[in-house]
């Protein structure tokens, strides 16, 4: 096997540090919202936004007004991208049936799928107005049947960022709150004297949001720590180093910490891409987040086979993976560790991130080995059921049960098993067959 690192990035242990930062502020930030409610996270919003309303939560008249600030094509936009988002999560859930099985005669067991009850919705609004983490969230939750769903998201200049507002109305919170970061995390997951606490907390973040998850998880559910936007492209000499470069920069813009790596098999591909990304970042807009996250966290990772690309992709398990190669679907059927797939040269990540219809909240940081993303289940809790409904059945399940039960000693079990037994046994079997 021969793989060879053209670009790496950040070292691990350097990572680990600004984690260990991070940590400690959130920790502190967290047990003050826990301890003063409201006041800490007024002062928080000042400090952090310079955002100081009279309420954080928006009065329908807040909402009807920040919509009209939403110009026609803007709103039709954010309509057809979540129909798209729409359909495709009610297709979700419709696989997703209640079951009844009597397993034997007289046995039946179940599960249904029972919403969350509350869930907060956070959309991130920091360096960019995330509109599409509403779309994710918010609707998501409300396809999933979520009865009461607050959102959240930070000003921008000191106003609701209306086209964010607009696009959490459309997608059917009950509650919206101008909010930002840590303070909005802690304030829906612990709540004040004006945010009843929610039971789930989802939506992506910076990392003191992802902290704040972590810290907070167990308390309240969450969807996953997803930390700063991941991209790979797998590509052979079938596709220019154009698309590439622009695949790998396109997600680079997200963040300064913003991981975008390049697998190929094509020496020559991997060192136009390199080229091309030196190209377009003289031009790019937002050139000063792409150039510092491509200098620190990007990477060109060049192997001999596909199965070497499969296996490194499989080890890195990146967020979002852009795949344009001559065997698309090989990288479908055997890869098992990622995000979310893009498939071919004319599909690509911003679609995902924006309006083709699946979710856009996905696992990074190697998570990808044990979670997928956001998705309707994610919002659906799955509960089984019981019942015995003969005395044949009562009795043949308590007699296996009771000596399972002695089998590690619990006699109080035991016992539960034997009362049924002798209750609704015939009498041979209600004296010493449970025994046996």
């Amino acid at each position: 096997m021969a793989i060879t690192f053209l670009k790496s990035g950040k070292p691990e242990v350097e990572r680990a540090e600004d984690d260990t930062k991070v940590r400690g502020i959130v920790e502190s930030t967290l047990a003050d919202i826990a301890a003063r409610g409201d006041e800490a996270v007024r002062e928080l919003s000042i400090k952090f936004d310079r955002y100081d309303p009279p309420s954080f939560k928006l009065s329908p008249s807040e909402i009807e007004a920040a919509m009209a600030k939403v110009s026609a094509r803007d709103l039709d936009d954010i309509r057809f991208a979540q129909a798209q988002i729409r359909r495709f999560a009610e297709a979700q859930r419709a696989t997703m049936t209640d079951l009844e099985v009597e397993t034997l005669p007289g046995v039946i067991l179940g599960h249904k799928h029972i919403p969350v009850q509350s869930v907060g919705c956070y959309v991130p609004g920091g360096k960019f107005p995330m509109v599409a983490s509403a779309h994710m969230s918010v609707l998501t939750a409300s396809v999933a049947g979520v009865p009461r769903i607050v959102a959240a998201a930070p000003p921008q200049n000191g106003a609701p960022h209306p086209a964010i507002v607009a696009a959490m109305h459309l997608g059917g919170a009950h509650e919206i709150y101008v909010l930002g970061g840590m303070q909005a995390i802690g304030a829906m997951a612990l709540g004040t004297a004006t945010i009843a606490p929610v039971d789930m907390i989802v939506g992506p973040g910076n990392a003191f949001v992802a902290e704040a998850k972590r810290q907070l998880f167990g308390r309240v559910g969450i969807d996953l720590l997803a930390g700063p936007t991941e991209t790979m492209v797998i590509a052979d000499d079938t596709v220019d180093a154009e698309l590439c470069a622009t695949d790998l920069l396109g997600q680079a813009e997200h963040g300064y910490n913003s991981p975008a790596v390049l697998l190929t098999n094509s020496s020559q591909l991997a060192h136009a891409t390199l080229a091309e990304i030196d190209r377009l970042l003289d031009i790019l807009p937002t050139a000063e987040t792409a150039r510092a996250s491509w200098r620190d966290y990007g990477a060109v990772i060049l192997c001999d086979t596909y199965d070497e690309m499969l296996t490194m992709a499989n080890e890195i398990a990146s967020e979002h993976v852009q795949i344009m190669t001559d065997r698309d679907d090989w990288f479908l059927e055997n890869m098992t560790c990622y995000g979310a797939l893009f498939l071919g040269p004319r599909t690509h990540v911003a679609n995902g991130d924006k309006v083709i219809g699946t979710n856009h909240t996905l696992p990074t940081r190697r998570a990808g080995r044990y979670t997928g993303g956001l998705w309707v289940g994610k919002f659906l809790k799955t509960h089984t059921y019981q019942k015995v409904v003969t005395d044949e059945a009562a009795t043949l399940i308590g007699k296996y049960g009771s000596r399972l039960c002695m089998l590690e000693g619990f006699v109080g079990h035991a016992e539960q098993c034997n009362l049924r037994v002798r209750r609704y046994g015939s009498e041979d079997v209600a004296y010493g067959a449970a025994a046996e």
